[in-house]
């Protein structure tokens, strides 16, 4: 028996059905010119946020540039921009009243030169020059093993550690923490010398939770006993030193932090072996 032919819609239903196809294609293109306008008004957002970002990037920038080459020196700073403990609460007094990085050579000197103001003595304390960046984490850890020790030893008269604190890390921190964290140590040494060492096994000790802002290191400094440094710190008293000291670093091919020298040699890690190296020349001198 043959199948019964296909019955043709009515013209109501073609109407009908023309009339669901628009409705569909009506839905279609609001539904596109919704999504157009959100990543359209999305674009804008982030267009924002990148010109927001590139602005920020050039006020810090910019303002890193304003740090000046010239400033005053802390009242223990050296001509090297070494400040020296001669024990664990004294600082040695020193004549340098101002620094001015443009007067340092534009070359750095030969790989493997020994930085200006370090030297072997047979007699007296054994000298220990220390470059370090307070953002460090090798110094962090330099700190965290020594420091007890040097602690001993300056109190002994075996030995005097100059700090010369750089700010090669600036350039991983968005707050120029190395930079500001060595201007606070400035500050607590030429406001209160007798706190110095503390504060600075304070800052390092507290490396792994990150870097402090001005209201931290100013509270840090209290707890070491310095007393209010809060408008050296605002102020930023000494970042032209802390500039001073980080070009004066690099001029004398200072590669990293720590570098250490004792007695004149530097000590090829700082970190495992400073303590052996010093040991051995207090026992030569025995």
């Amino acid at each position: 028996m043959a199948p019964a032919p296909a019955r043709k819609p009515t013209k109501a239903e073609r109407t009908a059905a023309a009339r669901e196809r628009e409705r569909l294609a009506r839905e279609e293109q609001q539904r596109r010119e919704r999504r157009n306008g959100l990543l359209a008004k999305w674009g804008v957002v982030v267009g924002a946020l990148v010109i927001v970002v590139i602005i920020a990037v050039v006020v810090v920038g910019t303002v890193r540039s304003r740090i000046p080459d010239a400033g005053p020196a802390p009242r223990a700073g050296n001509a090297q921009g070494g400040i020296t403990l001669v024990s664990a609460t004294e600082v040695e007094p020193t004549q340098t009243q101002d620094v001015d990085a443009s007067t340092l050579p534009s070359e750095p000197e030969a790989e493997g030169s020994v930085p200006e103001g370090i030297e072997a003595s047979a007699e007296g304390p054994l000298q220990v020059v220390a470059y370090v960046d307070i953002n460090c984490v090798h110094c962090a850890d330099f700190e965290a093993r020594h420091s007890e020790q040097i602690r001993s030893w300056l109190d002994g008269g075996d030995i005097t550690l100059e700090y010369r604190t750089v700010a090669y890390l600036d350039r991983n921190s968005r707050t120029d923490y190395s930079s500001r964290g060595a201007n606070a140590a400035a500050c607590v040494a030429d406001a209160a010398p007798a706190a110095y060492l503390d504060f600075t096994r304070r800052i390092f000790s507290r490396f792994e939770e990150g870097e402090l802002d001005d209201d931290g290191l100013v509270a840090l400094a209290e707890e070491a006993g310095a007393g209010d440094i809060s408008t050296c710190v605002e102020d930023g008293t000494f970042r032209p030193w802390v500039k001073y000291t980080t070009e004066a670093a690099q001029a004398a091919a200072v590669g990293g932090t720590p570098t250490v020298y004792v007695n004149g040699d530097v000590v090829a890690n700082a970190v495992s072996d400073f303590g052996t190296a010093v040991q051995e020349q207090l026992d030569g001198r025995g």
